[in-house]
């Protein structure tokens, strides 16, 4: 397995508990919108304790970049990334595979399972490809929307933002499950990509087989 020691360039923050790191790149390091890889810390103790991150940048650029969330909570992996500053260390690994565009479609989201979706609609955006493709974005709080802003003018009115734990004028306030899907989506019979925590993609997917989608036309994380 390759490793690579690269440094952390810049830090900003996201959201209250989200940051962007961005990372030299390694000479010939290439993804494609979608992949991720192991990063840990460059430091003793956290060198063995890898963790996988989706790339959130456009590959043509000449850094990598992560979007992360941090647990402080759970004193782990992304509480010590959010402790980190600029000139500190990263070991990067391989290139995997893990949501792969192949088309227009529905993309769902739950917090932080946003991530991978990030460089595949920058990309599209790009390239003016981006029109015909929705994204349904579920969050705790308004607070919790990871670049809403940056969303909001690449999808425009095919952005839909649900709020689950407060009431906001001009945002949903649900659940998203199997009802509320039925509401929202008028066709089933297209692609669409879920990503999220596990029990949210269960769901999601479920749902989604239980409204008519077929198995090959739902792409989660892998």
């Amino acid at each position: 397995m390759e490793e690579h020691v690269v440094k952390i360039l810049k830090i900003e923050r996201v959201t209250h508990n989200v940051k962007r790191f961005q990372v030299e790149k390694p000479a010939g390091y290439l993804f494609v919108p979608g992949q991720a890889t192991e990063v840990s810390i460059n430091k003793p103790e956290w060198k063995k304790k890898k963790r996988p991150f989706t790339f959130t940048c456009l590959n043509e650029e000449p850094y990598l970049e992560f979007t992360i969330k941090g647990y402080p909570e759970r004193h782990g992996v992304t509480d010590a990334l959010h402790k980190l500053s600029v000139g500190d260390e990263l070991l990067l690994h391989d290139v995997w595979g893990a949501i792969a565009y192949k088309g227009k479609g529905v993309f769902i989201a739950g917090g932080a399972g946003i991530t991978p979706f990030i460089a595949i609609f920058r990309q599209l955006y790009k390239d003016h490809q981006i029109d015909g493709n929705t994204l349904i974005f579920s969050n705790k709080t308004q607070a919790d929307i990871i670049m809403r802003e940056e969303l909001e003018k690449m999808l425009g009115p095919n952005f839909i933002n649900i709020i689950t734990g407060e009431k906001i004028a001009g945002l949903h306030s649900s659940h998203m499950d199997q009802d509320y899907l039925k509401k929202i989506i008028s066709n089933f019979d297209q692609q669409f990509y879920v990503c999220g925590p596990d029990k949210f993609t269960e769901a999601i997917t479920k749902a989604l087989s239980d409204l008519g989608a077929k198995a090959d036309t739902v792409v989660i994380e892998k």
